[in-house]
């Protein structure tokens, strides 16, 4: 896999969820919270393209970390408690 490998997406407004880059990725991705963080980040889609508190894997403040396989980061969303809250991925190849 050449190219982008990383980076991060930023929940501006809290409440509002945020669509992951067009990354086709096909294959397993980490996400973690950044240090930075203060509260709750939310990843996942609930079917309708969104994501909340009560549809979306909780990833606790800092160092939280969970993989999944992803077709297109573009699929996921990604909502916070607290605006500006930021969540990095990293591909594996």
């Amino acid at each position: 896999m050449a190219g982008q490998i990383s980076g991060q997406v930023t929940v501006a407004t809290a409440g509002t969820a945020v669509t992951g880059p067009d990354l086709d990725v096909n294959g397993y991705v980490y996400f973690m919270t950044v240090p930075a963080n203060t509260d709750v980040v939310y990843v996942g889609n609930d079917g309708s393209n969104d994501v909340a508190s009560t549809t979306g894997y909780p990833l606790l403040t800092t160092g939280n970390t969970v993989m999944r396989w992803v077709q297109n980061l573009e699929n996921l969303y990604f909502d916070a408690a607290v605006s500006g809250e930021k969540i990095a991925y990293f591909l594996q190849n």
